[in-house]
Parts: structure tokens; C-alpha cells; sequence
């Protein structure tokens, strides 16, 4: 059985596993680094207690992290986690130089 936890945030228990069939856990984003979101946290974010957003752990959080800023975050939000993407995984497609058919 896996250990449980207390959210600081909201007091609810939750497992300390970092991932659930491959989903990010409320405890795994808990227990990310700073470094590993592609964007730094927002004043209402840190009064959460919440580190940033779009965690990027590994490749396929990545690219998830590009798919979902590309719907809801703004052009400078796009382009700074199309850096950060690129800068830790050089392998991850993002976009942005589109090739034209002719």
C-alpha cells in the first residue's frame, strides 16, 4: 500500500507515489524541483504553495506541457516553454519553424 500525505494546501490526504499509471500525482508535483516546470509560479500560485506551471519531468510531460500552453497560454507563455523544452530535452519537436508545401 502506498504511504500517504497531507497536501499542505488544501489538507487532504494524497500518495506519495510521484506517479499513478503514468500520471503525475498530486505528490509527484509536489515534489518537483523548480527546475523542472517550464514556467516560474504565479503570485497566486505561490500563495498556494504551488512551484510553476507546466512540469516537465521527463519527455512526454514535455511534450504535453507544449500541447496544452499552445491552447491556453499566451504567445510569451508559448515561446518561453518552447525554450525551456528545447534547452532540457534538444530531441522534443517544438515547433516553430514550419515547413511549407509548395
Amino acid at each position: 500500500m502506498a504511504k500517504t500525505k497531507t497536501n499542505p494546501a488544501t489538507g487532504r490526504k494524497i500518495k506519495a507515489a510521484k506517479e499513478s499509471e503514468g500520471k503525475l500525482t498530486t505528490a509527484g508535483r509536489t515534489a518537483l524541483q523548480k527546475g523542472q516546470f517550464a514556467l516560474p509560479p504565479t503570485a497566486e500560485e505561490k500563495r498556494r504553495g504551488q512551484k510553476g506551471s507546466y512540469p516537465i519531468p521527463d519527455k512526454a510531460h514535455a511534450r504535453n506541457a507544449l500541447a496544452r500552453v499552445a491552447q491556453h497560454g499566451t504567445p510569451a507563455e508559448q515561446a518561453a516553454v518552447k525554450r525551456k523544452v528545447h534547452a532540457k530535452y534538444p530531441g522534443v519537436d517544438v515547433g516553430g519553424s514550419k515547413k511549407r508545401k509548395k
